[in-house]
């Protein structure tokens, strides 16, 4: 019986041949276009980098002012424990005391035996002189009366003292915590952010930070910046010494570097340096900008004059100091030096003048 075998196939030739290689190409073709498929991503634009960044940049910014708050009240809950564990020392001493007295009345009560007052009386050689010293020891106890009520009165306060310390405590933990949060989140923003311009080409970069404002050692045109605690000739007047002595600080800030949660003297953030300029007029800002906002009376932005804060974003997460003519002092972002810009340069959010 023959065997069964599968006939060989031949090699496609000819027409067969223009067929098949159709087919496949098609078939390669479909699968390209098919979602998963292997394809490298168009490298984004010199523009789409910089919009990126520039929202990195704000939402570190944000997250700064947070930091710059949490730490606020991280440090204030810090010193309400530390008050706390003062004032629970002081009057557990007090109650010591106290305690220790009654103990030693106590003492001497037990070693007079306790006799019955009658017996006392019975047995006493001279009645008269019992009478007088009976008279004492009932005033005594009196006051001994009163100062076991003191003493049960201080075991309660030092309980709540105690109490109120081991809740600030949590919410000193608590803020602990947020700052914490705070601070990885802006590490994170800005990591992002240099990850995002190291793939800017040189010029691109150069182009980018030009964009972002006039440079340090610019005043727009009006003579230059002075090391010396004076504007510049030609700068709009300020309404006050005060207002005069913010503005001059501000000034000598020029070139410094930004350094989040900076309050100076040799790096600021933003709030940091309006804060340290309206200090060196003898005025206490708040630290952050969204406290910063309330600290005076707020004005027009037609009504602006030299040393008023000013105030942008919707969220109220960048300040400057206004120096007039339409410009700012201020500490932009990280790689950014304290600089003079437009305070058009930004969505304006309002303006407070401190005094």
């Amino acid at each position: 019986m023959a065997a069964h075998r599968k006939p060989k196939r031949r090699p496609y030739t000819g027409s067969a041949a223009r067929t098949a290689a159709t087919l496949a190409f098609a078939g390669a073709a479909t699968a390209a276009a098919l979602p998963g498929s292997a394809h490298a991503d168009p490298a984004p634009t010199p523009a789409q980098v910089k919009a990126e960044v520039d929202r990195l940049y704000r939402e570190a910014e944000v997250a700064t002012e947070q930091y710059n708050g949490a730490k606020v009240k991280a440090a204030a809950a810090e010193k309400s424990v530390d008050a706390l564990r003062d004032e629970a020392a002081r009057r557990t001493e007090r109650l010591n005391a106290a305690r220790d007295a009654l103990g030693s009345y106590a003492a001497a009560q037990y070693r007079s035996g306790g006799i019955d007052p009658a017996v006392q009386l019975a047995l006493s050689s001279d009645p008269d002189q019992y009478l007088q010293r009976a008279s004492y020891v009932e005033r005594a106890g009196l006051r001994r009366a009163t100062e076991v009520r003191t003493v049960q009165r201080q075991v309660a306060d030092v309980a709540q003292v105690r109490a109120e310390a081991a809740g600030q405590l949590t919410e000193l933990a608590s803020r602990q915590a947020a700052l914490k949060e705070h601070k990885a989140t802006v590490r994170t923003k800005l990591a992002e952010a240099r990850q995002l311009l190291a793939r800017l080409s040189p010029a691109d970069r150069a182009s980018y930070e030009a964009s972002e404002g006039a440079s340090p050692a610019s005043d727009g045109g009006r003579g230059g910046v002075h090391a010396g605690r004076s504007a510049p000739r030609g700068s709009a007047q300020a309404p006050n010494s005060r207002a005069a002595a913010a503005v001059a600080f501000a000034y000598t800030a020029l070139g410094k570097p930004y350094v989040w949660g900076a309050t100076g003297p040799s790096s600021f953030d933003c709030s940091g340096l309006t804060q340290a300029a309206w200090r060196s007029a003898g005025v206490s800002l708040p630290r952050t900008t969204y406290t910063q906002i309330g600290a005076g009376t707020r004005v027009s932005r037609s009504e602006l004059a030299p040393g008023d804060l000013v105030f942008f974003y919707s969220g109220i997460s960048h300040v400057g100091l206004y120096i007039g003519n339409g410009q700012m002092i201020h500490a932009p972002r990280p790689g950014a030096p304290v600089r003079i810009a437009p305070i058009d340069q930004m969505p304006f959010a309002g303006a407070t003048r401190v005094a």
